[in-house]
């Protein structure tokens, strides 16, 4: 089921976000963060913005949000969209369940234009993206390193 986030969540969510820390370079985080520095960021996000949580049998396996995307008044009707699930329950349609109550809730609240950063290689993320209509805009080269290796980002955009 999906709802929305909870503070008490925070620490599942870190536990999530912590294994594509330590074993991945979809997050250019290097070091695992805390419950309670999780909650931190939950509590500040979902304040003024959708961040919901897909739960089953009361284990978060996955979560989403948006955020702003820059800081100047022109682009308030622009956010950036986080998806990340539990490795466990990759491939069972999960992140696409998140990713269109995202996007109806971003419709609703008369958001313009949503914008995903994708770590180069990351082909189920371009595949989900892409699926909900999200077009290539841009290429970064060489923005990021992790692991002793230059990591390109892909910018997608969907404009509602």
């Amino acid at each position: 089921m999906i709802r929305s986030v909870k503070l008490t969540d925070a620490a599942a969510i870190a536990t999530i976000y912590n294994e594509y820390i330590l074993h991945s370079i979809i997050t250019f985080e290097t070091i695992p963060i805390t419950p309670e520095v999780m909650q931190s960021r939950i509590d500040t996000l979902s304040k003024d913005f959708p961040y919901y949580v897909y739960e089953i049998d009361g284990k978060i396996a996955g979560y989403c949000y948006v955020h702003g995307w820059k800081s100047k008044a022109a682009y308030d009707n622009t956010v950036e969209l986080t998806i990340y699930l539990s490795p466990e329950y990759k491939g069972q349609g999960i992140g696409s369940k998140l990713m269109k109550h995202l996007i109806d809730e971003c419709r609703q609240r008369h958001y313009h234009c949503i914008v995903a950063c994708i770590t180069q290689g990351n082909e189920a993320s371009f595949a989900l993206h892409a699926r909900f209509g999200f077009e290539q805009v841009s290429l970064f080269k060489e923005v990021g390193r992790k692991f002793d290796k230059w990591i390109d980002i892909i910018d997608y955009q969907l404009i509602l």
